[in-house]
């Protein structure tokens, strides 16, 4: 088998594959490994090496690509996908460097170290200037709790702080068993004295902490912020730090890498550092070996560790369950975007002569939708079990091989607020949804939908459209259903309905919808 090398790995990988009597190593850089690729195997990266698609169509024999390190932007996972490559990486491998320098960045605001250690190699000797405070005491709150959030948690017990945390994704019974108070983000912007940023980078966290958020903070509040730019609304972050609301911000992160000519590098109050919180020798060797194992395990036996795409599958296989793992992931979606409440199980269920294959790939379809609702990291039918583990999520599953049943698939997410359930069937090679909460509701799981719960009185349905029309929204598809019977004798009947626009409708539009005192809820679905 051979290996190429394209990045600098550490000393300890290399050893570990040099070792290998079955493989040949090819060890080379960024800029001239585009000539060993005819013949490679196998591909290992980290961030200086481009795998673009025009990389991948130079490697034919290219089975796998692993990339020592979380993120893989340097990646085309379009084209590796595409291709049949499987393409993995190492979360977590720099998790405790990232705690570390998270813990770092609290000590050092709180101590005022960079500004002391300036101020006395300047020749002055200001002790009373920097009066510091104690950690201990204080509280603390996380946002994310993904594994650097956990990390974390276990290293500010040390300093006796206590821990509140938010994590839509986070069951309550996991969260307490790890003795954390898990709490919406309003209370924990209001209760802490430090906040630790640790959520991925999405269309929903960009500029989470913005104005509205440090106005709900207390009064000399300290910033942390090792996770990634653009997730703290850097202007209002410079408004807050010049106003005293907020004392102190440690960034290892910027919405523009380097952050030139950002006016928050003027503040005094500021400590930044270059994207280093997973840079140490230690995490270095860690995702190296990490990387190198999971290439050879997989060349080796076909188990894929940390996988971010999907392999190639055999393709009787998946002519057969392709358009049904599919479905399944577009109901683990819409059933994560209508849910409320945090997470406690997923149940998959499958009705008809689909009962009868084997459904895993499916499962983790669903799954797969579901848990992409709110986690940066890929996840997909390789990696969705073990994340949904990770995450605490009790996953179960039902084959009903009855004949008079259509080949369909049920899904049902539960969360300490309740059961949402969806079912869905494939027709003409297109995933559709067919119930949700029992409700008989078809309508194609694509495009921009907003999903209404609603009382069914007259007026409601007037009601979306002259709401919709006067925003200049238009709308694709009207979709609704009610229940054949009230849940209790003189109660109103509840509806549903599904409508599809031409783009996506603004938070303000829902809110507009839900004013009028019969409508129950009102959520935006959208796919990736």
């Amino acid at each position: 088998m051979k290996i190429l090398v394209a990045d600098n790995l550490s000393p300890a990988a290399l050893a570990l594959l040099q070792a290998q009597p079955d493989c040949e190593v090819i060890v080379s850089d960024p800029k001239g490994f585009h000539e060993h690729l005819g013949e490679a195997e196998a591909l290992l990266v980290r961030s200086a090496a481009k795998v673009t698609r025009e990389v991948i169509g130079k490697a034919p024999r290219l089975r796998v690509i692993g990339r020592a390190g979380s993120g893989v932007d340097n990646i085309d996972l379009d084209a590796a996908t595409e291709a049949g490559i499987l393409v993995m990486n190492t979360p977590g491998g720099n998790s405790v460097s990232v705690a570390e320098h998270t813990l770092a960045l609290m000590l050092a605001l709180a101590r005022q170290i960079p500004q002391a250690s300036l101020s006395t190699r300047s020749g002055k000797w200001e002790k009373k200037k920097f009066l510091g405070t104690e950690l201990r005491g204080k509280t603390l709150g996380i946002i994310g709790l993904g594994s650097i959030g956990r990390e974390v948690v276990r290293r500010a017990r040390a300093f006796e702080m206590r821990i509140l945390a938010c994590d839509p994704y986070v069951s309550r019974q996991w969260a307490e068993d790890l003795n954390i108070e898990l709490v919406d983000l309003n209370r924990l912007l209001a209760e802490s004295d430090y906040i630790s940023v640790h959520v991925a980078l999405t269309a929903e966290t960009r500029n989470m902490i913005s104005r509205e958020q440090f106005a709900r903070m207390k009064d000399g509040v300290r910033i942390i912020n090792c996770a990634r730019g653009g997730i703290i609304d850097e202007e209002a972050l410079r408004e807050a730090m010049e106003s005293g609301k907020v004392a102190g911000a440690g960034l290892d992160v910027f919405a523009k890498e380097p952050p030139e000519g950002s006016p928050l590098l003027a503040l005094e109050n500021l400590i930044a550092t270059p994207h280093i919180g997973g840079s140490t020798e230690e995490a270095q060797e860690i995702v190296g070996t990490l990387i190198a194992e999971q290439v050879l395990e997989y060349l080796r036996s076909g188990v894929a560790v940390n996988a971010v795409n999907m392999p190639a599958v055999p393709p009787e296989l998946y002519r057969l369950l392709g358009p049904y793992v599919e479905l399944a992931r577009r109901l683990g979606a819409f059933a994560a975007h209508i849910a409320s409440g945090n997470p406690r199980a997923v149940r998959l269920i499958y009705m008809g002569q689909l009962a009868e294959n084997n459904t895993h790939l499916i499962r983790n379809g669903g799954l797969a939708g579901v848990l992409n609702r709110f986690l940066e990291q890929k996840v997909n039918v390789v990696n969705a079990m073990q994340i949904a583990t990770q995450r605490g999520l009790a996953v179960a599953e039902r084959h009903e091989k009855r004949a008079a049943h259509t080949d369909s698939v049920g899904l049902e997410l539960e969360t300490d607020a309740g059961v949402t359930s969806v079912v869905g069937a494939v027709v003409l090679g297109k995933p559709r949804l067919i119930q949700v909460d029992g409700i008989y509701c078809e309508t194609p799981l694509s495009g921009h939908l907003t999903f209404m719960k609603n009382r069914d009185v007259p007026g409601v349905i007037g009601h979306v459209g002259t709401v919709l029309g006067n925003r200049g929204i238009n709308i694709a598809n009207f979709s609704l259903g009610r229940q054949d019977a009230p849940a209790a004798p003189g109660e109103t009947l509840v509806a549903v309905a599904v409508v599809e626009t031409d783009e996506a409708v603004p938070d303000a539009v829902l809110a507009e919808l839900c004013r009028m005192p019969a409508v129950l809820l009102a959520r935006r679905v959208e796919f990736d």
